[in-house]
């Protein structure tokens, strides 16, 4: 069963992680065959994993083939409280990923935009203008070669 410290998880809900980050789409009667469990004791898994926030179910997409032709990495150096900075960033559209950081910056965000246009007004009109806000430096992504999900469970 699930424990909940530190969303530490026993052998069965690891196993059941591992067989979704391989294919999102493999149906309860396919993993419960493989760990052993009936499709509606791994659907309850399922639901259980995802509302304790262990995991989530996504469609993830290329976001060159969708229309967003530029992605970057932003560096955010910030004064007073980075929670609160990292609060705003996550609130943008453009957004994909906010994660506190040691080092030459306090923030990392992932943008996705569709194209330098739409990079330059996110950078001037949205992120540089938050309170807090001291710098940002932009690192435009020109080619992805790896994205990787299933890295598996402790």
């Amino acid at each position: 069963m699930l424990r909940t410290r530190q969303s530490q998880l026993d052998e069965v809900s690891k196993l059941i992680v591992e067989q979704l980050q391989i294919d999102g789409r493999k149906s309860y009667a396919e993993i419960g065959k493989v760990v052993g469990l009936s499709e509606a004791a791994v659907r309850q898994r399922v639901q259980k994993l995802n509302e304790a926030g262990v995991m989530q179910i996504v469609a993830v997409t290329d976001p060159m083939r969708l229309g967003f032709n530029r992605q970057a990495m932003v560096g955010v150096k910030c004064t007073g409280d980075v929670n609160k900075v990292a609060q705003m960033l996550a609130a943008i559209p453009q957004v994909d990923y906010v994660v506190l950081t040691a080092g030459g910056f306090d923030i990392l965000v992932e943008v996705v935009c569709e194209d330098d246009e739409d990079l330059i007004n996110l950078l001037n009109s949205n992120i540089r203008l938050l309170p807090g806000v001291v710098s940002a430096e932009t690192f435009v992504y020109l080619k992805l070669h790896k994205q990787f999900y299933s890295w598996g469970t402790r």
